[in-house]
């Protein structure tokens, strides 16, 4: 038996999310099936993140475990070749020790939301990335995200079925840059509460509209109350970017 480590690369667009549903398509039941195909083995793929209804991923971490005979490269191959037309591709598999694990040995995962800040419709972009029509300041922007940034209770921002034992997580990073049209929110932590960068973007967003201030978000922060939510920002911009791991 092998354990493989997978990097995949999907539109979330066409599924329910990561996570294998019994009402509708989903990333992990395409790679399983795929897995299926090859092999003839029932095997379960387990990622790094379970990703909402409409959420991209450009690096989602993922391992299997395989008692056929196969190489990597060769398993990548199959995988790709049984996954179309399905926009999930996987991009690197290698052998991993027995113990590793793509969720539990994950120490840290990042997303990133995408902002088209323009009046004109989305044409290439429609359904990866959120339209705001009116301006937004950016400068703004990043001075609320300023005020998340560290450990805290992130209840206020926190889905209500969100099923973490503990509202208390560590942001590591939330930075806010503009570059013509797109305004790009970066967060990264060792890990998210359900929901928890898509609601840190709404109320951001609300910040360059200038219907909030940045200390708005401070003060929602503090209520640690769901009710002071701001604005829940839409999947489509948001995607999967990376996972850490120990060395070694």
């Amino acid at each position: 038996m092998t354990r493989f480590a997978l990097t995949v690369e999907y539109d979330g667009r066409p599924f329910m999310g990561w996570q294998r549903q019994s009402h509708g398509p989903s990333v992990q039941a395409a790679l399983e099936e795929a897995v299926l195909a090859i092999t003839g083995e029932a095997a379960s793929v387990q990622a790094a993140g379970r990703t909402d209804a409409g959420v991209h991923a450009l690096a989602m971490r993922a391992h299997v475990e395989i008692a056929k005979d196969i190489a990597p490269f060769r398993l990548m191959e199959a995988l790709n070749a049984r996954l179309r037309p399905a926009p999930v591709a996987v991009l690197a598999v290698r052998p991993v020790a027995d113990d590793w694990h793509a969720r539990f040995s994950c120490v840290g995962r990042a997303y990133e939301y995408r902002i088209v800040n323009r009046r004109a419709p989305l044409t290439f972009e429609k359904g990866l990335a959120w339209q705001i029509p009116q301006p937004l300041d950016a400068d703004a922007m990043a001075a609320g995200a300023a005020r998340l940034v560290g450990r805290h209770d992130f209840t206020t921002f926190r889905s209500a079925h969100c099923q973490a034992d503990s509202p208390v997580r560590t942001l590591d990073r939330l930075d806010v840059t503009r570059d013509g049209d797109l305004v790009l929110v970066e967060a990264a932590a060792r890990s998210f509460l359900h929901h928890q960068v898509r609601s840190m973007v709404g109320c951001l967003a609300l910040v360059g509209m200038g219907r909030w201030s940045p200390d708005d978000v401070a003060d929602a922060l503090a209520a640690r109350d769901r009710a002071r939510l701001g604005l829940n920002a839409p999947p489509d911009g948001l995607f999967f970017t990376g996972a850490v791991y120990p060395a070694g």
